[in-house]
């Protein structure tokens, strides 16, 4: 889910804490903002249809004056974008308010019950239904009215509830949508995503599934949802709120991809010493891997993509068999998984709801579950057996780069582990990649430092309809995470094949002028590479191949060709990505496209 939750209780005035909190949540996407403040008397709102700019115009700072307040940026599921459907939303006599992030699955059927009750509902959404069951239960106890109500709701939610008559208070609550609490001194936060409060406070709780906390200026109490206490650890946030500004770059897409060189330093670090990858925190043993029978990766996405590639070289490396799936096909399609599998999970914010809900699945039947996250305290790290980190930093455009090639190379690291385990890889080899990889953070900055070829492509080529991605092998893995990337920022059509199938309908579709981007990096495969480039040039593709250094003889047939540092053929993902994300980024600027908001686009999918 894309929504953003803020929310403050303190002695400071909450208002300008709940907008500059939102702005810190606008990279997740929304399509309208709204506040409620309480000002020890009453509870004003001021909600808008549109950006948060749209909304500190209309407000009036002289009647949402408070000290307590939550705040909130939605992205339409039910109803269409609104003032009445934007959050908060209250129960009838406006005593009540609340902002919710997810999906209330049976809320039709809860509608329908409340209004025979006499309840009148004015928006679209299924949140004010639980606005008006809180009120249904409230007998001068709001934790109580809130529990109550969440024993009746079904489907996800992070929710903030504040009430006329508790000035001093606001109770909140998740389940499968992430929740934060923020601790300061003689103050307390909110917020759906740390950003959003790192500019006040490093200390936060991490709720969790189900769990329910009374928040007062100077006490947080949290009870699970049988109302029995939880004492929680402090989670100490180590990043700086520096770390997730532009830094002098237009957009943080462009920053995040300039960071992926040191994304990668960061995410090998500790985990290549003395020529050996030391994955030692997983703990996963040669009898485990003969065991298994099979690796499960489960990922939505760009971390899909990242598996995908992940199946190639544990395939390639450890001779394990590998399926790939789609975390929101793998719930429904009554998966063959069993105690002795090995499940990979792949997620870079740790909340994505569909692989959530897959991983549970998988833990269900006792599968050993390795998580490869980005976000320390995510749930997916919380709740997986053993966790991988990629050490990207925060990433904040939604389009991922840096936390894809830190994810491939935590793959590859895995392989490596799992096929020196396996005793499926000679010494030799293994340290010939041990000194590849060690090589690609430099290799990477040569690709940034030299990038004008890329942003000419982008300038020859950001009016086309569609756009056409095509490679074999390793290269077919990565023009599918290049595919995306373009559809998602520049609004091209885009799709991505295996090179080989091109005579199998595909071809039908390139007609004069087409782009077409061809990957020929593998070098068993760039014979027929070439041969399928020829094909399309043929039909009248412009064609722009990405290849590694040396392999002139593909300027013969391409009409760009943009050149990679040359390196060992089963890590070229890691390279050939970064040129990929640079040519999706200038289409989209040369487009006028909102290159780090995409429309439609949520950073953290936590709804089916």
């Amino acid at each position: 889910m894309v929504c953003g939750i803020v929310g403050y209780i303190g002695d400071k005035q909450a208002l300008p804490i709940l907008i500059e909190g939102l702005k810190r949540l606008e990279y997740r996407g929304y399509d309208s903002a709204g506040v409620a403040v309480h000002n020890g008397h009453c509870i004003n709102i001021s909600k808008t249809k549109g950006r948060l700019t749209v909304l500190e115009q209309r407000i009036d700072p002289n009647q949402l004056q408070g000290t307590l307040g939550i705040g909130h940026t939605r992205w339409a599921t039910h109803g269409e974008p609104s003032d009445i459907n934007s959050h908060p939303h209250t129960n009838q006599s406006g005593e009540i308010a609340i902002v919710h992030n997810g999906i209330i699955e049976n809320y039709m059927k809860l509608k329908d019950w409340l209004q025979k009750e006499g309840y009148v509902f004015v928006s679209e959404t299924d949140t004010e239904v639980v606005a008006h069951l809180i009120n249904y239960y409230y007998r001068g106890d709001l934790v109580e009215a809130v529990r109550n109500t969440l024993d009746k709701i079904e489907g996800s939610y992070a929710l903030g509830v504040i009430a006329k008559d508790h000035p001093d208070c606001m109770v909140v609550a998740r389940k499968d949508s992430p929740l934060v609490i923020g601790l300061g001194d003689g103050e307390n936060y909110i917020a759906s995503d740390i950003p959003a409060i790192l500019k006040y406070t490093r200390r936060v709780y991490l709720l969790e599934y189900r769990e329910i906390a009374l928040i007062r200026r100077d006490a947080v109490e949290i009870i699970d949802q049988y109302g029995k206490k939880v004492q929680k650890e402090v989670f100490e946030v180590t990043w700086d709120v520096e770390s997730a500004e532009k830094g002098g770059y237009q957009h943080f897409m462009i920053k995040e991809i300039h960071e992926e060189p040191k994304a990668l330093r960061d995410t090998m670090a500790s985990r290549i010493v003395d020529g050996k990858v030391n994955l030692s925190d997983l703990n996963v043993t040669r009898e485990q891997l003969e065991k298994a029978g099979k690796i499960i990766i489960i990922a939505c996405g760009t971390a899909y993509h990242a598996g995908v590639v992940g199946k190639y070289v544990i395939e390639k490396l450890a001779r394990i068999p590998v399926d790939v799936e789609i975390a929101s096909e793998f719930r429904y399609k009554d998966p063959l998984i069993n105690e002795d599998n090995i499940v990979i999970i792949i997620s870079q914010s740790g909340e994505t709801a569909d692989t959530l809900a897959a991983m549970r699945m998988c833990k269900k039947v006792g599968a050993k579950v390795i998580a490869i996250t980005n976000v320390v305290g995510s749930t997916v790290s919380r709740e997986a057996d053993h966790v991988v980190y990629t050490w990207a930093g925060p990433e904040i455009a939604v389009a991922s780069t840096k936390a894809y090639t830190t994810q491939l190379l935590c793959m590859y690291m895995m392989a490596l582990d799992f096929a020196d385990k396996m005793g499926r890889i000679s010494a030799d080899e293994y340290q010939r990649i041990i000194e590849e990889i060690r090589k690609l953070p430099e290799l990477a900055q040569e690709i940034l430092d030299d990038k004008e070829i890329i942003q000419r492509c982008a300038d020859e080529t950001f009016n086309a309809s569609s756009i056409f991605y095509m490679g074999r092998g390793l290269d077919y893995a990565v023009a599918m995470e290049g595919s995306l990337k373009l559809k998602e920022i520049s609004y091209i059509h885009s799709e991505a094949y295996a090179a080989g199938e091109l005579k199998h309908g595909t071809i039908a579709l390139i007609e004069e002028g087409t782009p077409v981007v061809a990957l020929a990096t593998q070098k068993g495969l760039f014979e027929k590479t070439l041969s399928n480039i020829k094909e399309v040039k043929a039909r009248g593709a412009f064609v722009i191949a990405v290849a590694m250094e040396g392999d002139t003889e593909i300027e013969k047939e391409a009409d760009r060709v943009i050149y990679i540092p040359r390196v060992y053929d089963i890590l070229a993902p890691v390279l050939v990505v970064i040129p990929l994300q640079l040519y999706a980024y200038y289409v989209a600027v040369a487009k006028g496209c909102d290159v780090d908001k995409p429309r439609n686009l949520a950073k953290s999918v936590t709804v089916e």
